[in-house]
């Protein structure tokens, strides 16, 4: 039977989410991939343990997360039934519904038939009765955005969920979204992005969208694709994500000029007491205009690891100037 860490809020830092009341832990728990059949239970459900235990309060899912798709929502499922159903309560879980699920038209992307009916089967495979965020994964460039933001409201007026989210949405997409949401009554709490140093495209206009509309934001792929880690330092290793088939990171991405500038961003982590996947986490949270930034594990260590980067997430001028230097060339 597992009892959680009595010392679990002890460290980890929260951060409010936008206007609302909700405060989510600056490090959430991505379950995007590892999260399948492919991977031990017991491994899947130690990190779950180790994460809650560090106060990592919040893991974050979508309907196709696995692989297969649905599978990450299945595992979490298991492990709330057999070690979270006494700290339901101080969860925060998340998912969300955007892209292809299941076959035929109504199996993807925005319409109140798809985002509802994909809610429901996420509720089903993780044993709930409703999920605190309900992310639209991405704009339907087909459905008017009213339908989308009204699945969305509709969602919390069924008592299915009690905040609800975009990712992937573009600045003006975003503000529209808020005024639809906001007219319904139901506050457009988070924008979930893609953000990380080597991917700056947030800082377009996103962050300040959602600073002047008081949204939360939580970035997704960090550390991009593991480029921001160790991995990478000398070379593509033969069983990392770029030398594998994988859609997410083609190994023509890592040129030999890439690693030259990966090897000094490890130069200035090492300055600053970090590895450079601590530092790359650190500079997303710097400042505290990202609420929290989603990272991935394989093993309750690779957690530990990164759930560390809390304890420096402050940078002066002179290596934020050098870290602007390596990665905007």
């Amino acid at each position: 039977m597992y009892t959680a860490h009595p010392d679990r809020y002890e460290a980890m830092p929260y951060r409010r989410t936008g206007r609302s009341g909700l405060q989510l832990p600056a490090l959430s728990l991505g379950l995007w991939h590892n999260f399948g059949p492919d991977r031990p239970v017991a491994t899947q459900r130690g990190i779950l343990r180790r994460a809650f235990d560090l106060g990592v309060t919040h893991f974050d899912l979508a309907n196709n997360y696995g692989p297969p798709p649905g599978a990450a929502e299945s595992a979490l499922g298991q492990a709330l039934k057999a070690d979270f159903a006494p700290y339901r309560d101080e969860l925060v879980i998340s998912t969300k519904a955007g892209y292809l699920m299941w076959p035929g038209p109504y199996g993807e992307w925005g319409s109140r038939k798809y985002l509802l009916s994909s809610l429901d089967q996420s509720l089903k495979r993780m044993g709930l009765d409703h999920v605190d965020i309900f992310y639209s994964h991405r704009p339907d460039p087909d459905t008017p955005l009213e339908e989308t933001m009204g699945a969305l409201h509709s969602a919390v007026q069924q008592g299915k969920a009690l905040y609800v989210g975009v990712s992937n949405y573009s600045p003006e997409q975003t503000r529209e979204a808020a005024r639809i949401l906001g007219e319904l009554g139901t506050p457009l709490l988070i924008h979930q992005p893609r953000y990380s140093m080597l991917d700056r495209r947030p800082e377009d206009g996103l962050l300040d969208t959602l600073d002047e509309l008081q949204v939360g934001s939580i970035a997704y792929s960090p550390l991009e694709q593991g480029l921001l880690t160790a991995r990478y330092l000398d070379g593509i290793p033969e069983d990392s994500r770029a030398a594998s088939d994988s859609p997410f990171l083609n190994s023509d991405a890592v040129t030999g000029e890439l690693v030259g500038r990966l090897r000094a961003l490890d130069d200035i982590a090492k300055s600053r007491g970090q590895s450079l996947a601590q530092m790359a986490l650190a500079w997303v949270l710097r400042g505290g205009r990202v609420t929290s930034a989603l990272v991935g594990a394989s093993s309750p260590q690779q957690l530990e690891d990164s759930v560390a980067a809390i304890g420096n997430l402050d940078f002066d001028a002179e290596e934020l100037a050098r870290i602007d230097a390596l990665v905007q060339q």
